[in-house]
């Protein structure tokens, strides 16, 4: 068996890139610390207006004061792929017309009193794509 002719390697994007990259995106992982304990909440999202809207399975109280967004596409068998990172001030949605508006837009993983609309202000957007390389630096 030979080695491969080229190594997949991490290439940081630029902020608009990756706010691009996330905008295509519809699943990622809600990511915050509760009790001292980091917690990872599969998720589905919209970008809308610089801010993350985010439905995923957990209780309105345990929303953060600040939360992490991750999503990514990672294609194993080519080497490529791309992933994104979100930080910001979280709020549970409360309006109820905005709330019902995102609840028609994002399907949800479980209904009940786990299903909560987040918003994410992002401060920060960070991502880096998976690409095949030469393996020379």
């Amino acid at each position: 068996m030979s080695a491969p002719s080229s190594t997949p390697r991490m290439v940081e994007v630029s902020g608009a890139e990756a706010v691009w990259l996330l905008e295509a995106a519809e699943l990622g992982r809600l990511v915050f610390v509760q009790r001292e304990v980091t917690v990872v909440r599969l998720a589905r999202h919209v970008w809308e207006y610089g801010r993350l809207i985010v439905r995923t399975p957990i209780q309105p109280a345990a929303v953060p004061l600040s939360a992490t967004y991750q999503a990514d596409d990672i294609q194993e068998a080519l080497g490529t792929g791309w992933t994104v990172t979100a930080s910001g001030p979280a709020e549970v949605i409360t309006d109820p017309d905005e709330a019902a508006h995102y609840l028609r837009t994002l399907s949800g993983w479980t209904h009940g009193p786990h299903d909560t609309l987040v918003r994410v202000h992002p401060q920060t957007v960070t991502g880096f794509r998976l690409v095949r390389g030469t393996g020379k630096q």
